[in-house]
């Protein structure tokens, strides 16, 4: 796993951004928010998509995939790691697709730079308008799975 990765996973674990954006973990008691669940997922539900919508061009390199480690609130949307053959997982850069539709969008940075960059509307992207349409916070917020899920498992 890249190193930022790493360092997002120790200081907040499994839980969600701004109500928005959820970070996977490896190994969260939540299938929705275990890293381990969601790559398996994801991996069957996108070979059978390939199957017959074109894959992002980043992925058209051999032994190229995807590994997911985020997803966006109530959209289908997940955040991804391109991963290359023989890269070291800290030049792994993010891949964002809408989920219900085929549009995918490439960005050149890590994944604590993306979700910096989104939260503080300083990275370019076509999607997270909800962060931005209403009124900002003060502070971003950061609730955990446990309290976020849990809560309403209860």
């Amino acid at each position: 796993m890249p190193a930022d990765y790493k360092r997002l996973v120790d200081v907040y674990g499994d839980g969600i951004f701004d109500d928005t954006i959820w970070l996977l973990v490896p190994n969260s008691p939540y299938d929705e928010c275990d890293l381990h669940a969601q790559a398996a997922e994801r991996a069957e539900i996108l070979s059978d998509l390939w199957e017959f919508e074109a894959k992002p061009a980043g992925l058209l390199e051999a032994e190229a995939r995807v590994l997911p480690w985020a997803f966006e609130e109530g959209t289908g949307a997940f955040l991804y790691w391109l991963v290359r053959p023989g890269q070291d997982p800290d030049e792994w850069t993010v891949l964002y697709n809408e989920g219900r539709g085929p549009l995918w969008e490439h960005h050149e940075m890590g994944c604590a730079a993306f979700l910096l960059g989104v939260l503080t509307e300083t990275v370019e992207t076509e999607y997270f308008g909800c962060l931005h349409d209403a009124p900002k916070p003060t502070e971003h917020r950061f609730e955990t799975a446990a309290r976020t899920i849990g809560a309403s498992r209860r």
